[in-house]
């Protein structure tokens, strides 16, 4: 007689993302590339359900979003399907909403994870006592865990919510494996910057400094991304590289993957980032990467061994690392081969997928209070040890 097989025991998480893991915008290309690598990486006991709290639309319909992911709360609990809320965090409107999401947990007594992505957040969220620092704060004490992209992050979530500090675990964005052969430009280098065209990224000064080397003929750029395409493409022609620089707008994940296998140098000489998914995309082509030391950024990316990092605002700077680059073939080699190392060490999509449901599996076992689990305190304390 045959045994039947024990039932695998599910965990049910419900994870709060802009647009229910679609892939547009870089939160959610993070979590459409988690769910996608979920069963691959044989995470068979947790049941996994992406619903959106601001939609793809008009930011007129958000509140409709975030009621229906308030409702879906509420059903799932009733149904004992809510186990663990993971909470996708940026600044502004996502905050307002994920204070909503927060305070309906702590009420239904399920537990959650912050999981902070916006740049801006230092200046977001202030060091005072106002209405929204307070309530801000309260979230962050009540998250089972908080997940960071980088030690930066790690030490403004200690200054802000020293309380909180021992559920703080650095988790860098992540990124597959290329699903196209890196090609390069060929004859033409090929310089790539994938973000919003404006100046928080940086864009003017990367315009002044393609047009420092338009001299050099043996390069050609695409920035791709929204913004004003009308304003941008006059300031190209303005500057005398509008010849050899596309500006195609919003490109899909399929296009985005067609152009850093077209490309030779990833840009982004951004003023505010966390750790943005293009770099780590980039190095997992074998792109040489050129970016500021912004945000968690310099947490991958180390000066001269695998890419280069130059001062926010820095045209002087910025033009002479992309001529350096555009003239020797043998640089850019060594610093995409260096990257690609270092995506496969600590930024490979399934090793991430692994590590993010057992960071689940932690905060619902820890409430749970299972004997023999570890707090997830002592957990993550532990592992911060570690890291020191």
């Amino acid at each position: 007689m045959l045994l039947d097989a024990p039932k695998i025991r599910l965990f049910h998480v419900l994870v709060a993302t802009p647009a229910a893991a679609t892939g547009r915008g870089g939160i959610d290309r993070v979590m459409a590339g988690l769910r996608s690598q979920l069963g691959i990486a044989g995470v068979d006991d947790i049941a996994v359900e992406f619903r959106a709290t601001r939609g793809r639309g008009h930011i007129a319909f958000a509140p409709l979003y975030l009621a229906a992911f308030l409702l879906r709360m509420l059903v799932l609990r009733a149904l004992g399907r809510l186990d663990l809320v993971h909470i996708n965090l940026s600044s502004m409107g996502s905050t307002l909403r994920k204070l909503q999401v927060a305070r309906l947990c702590r009420w239904l007594g399920v537990p959650y994870l912050i999981h902070l992505h916006g740049g801006a957040y230092p200046t977001y969220w202030k060091d005072d006592n106002s209405r929204l620092s307070r309530a801000i704060l309260t979230m962050f004490n009540g998250a089972g865990l908080v997940i960071v992209l980088g030690e930066v992050w790690c030490r403004f979530v200690a200054e802000r919510a020293p309380d909180a500090v021992n559920r703080v675990v650095v988790l860098p964005n992540a990124a597959p494996r290329p699903s196209l052969p890196h090609i390069g430009g060929g004859d033409s280098v090929h310089i790539l910057f994938l973000g919003q065209l404006n100046a928080a990224k940086g864009v003017p000064q990367l315009g002044e400094a393609l047009g420092r080397i338009r001299g050099n003929p043996n390069w050609r750029a695409t920035l791709a991304g929204n913004g004003n395409l009308d304003e941008a493409r006059a300031k190209a022609v303005e500057l005398g590289i509008a010849d050899r620089t596309d500006l195609p707008g919003w490109v899909d994940s399929p296009r985005v993957s067609e152009l850093i296998a077209s490309a030779d140098i990833l840009v982004l000489p951004s003023f505010v980032e966390n750790l943005p998914l293009s770099i780590i995309e980039g190095m997992a082509s074998g792109l040489a990467v050129v970016a500021t030391s912004v945000g968690a950024i310099e947490d991958v990316i180390t000066d001269g061994h695998t890419g280069l990092i130059v001062k926010a605002g820095d045209v002087d700077a910025l033009t002479a690392a992309l001529a350096r680059l555009v003239e020797d073939a043998q640089l850019r080699a060594r610093l995409g081969e260096a990257a690609m190392a270092v995506h496969a060490q600590r930024l490979e999509l399934g090793v991430y997928a692994r590590t993010v449901s057992s960071l689940w599996r932690e905060v619902i076992t820890a409430k749970r209070g299972r004997s023999g689990a570890p707090s997830t305190t002592a957990a993550v304390a532990a592992r911060m040890a570690n890291r020191r």
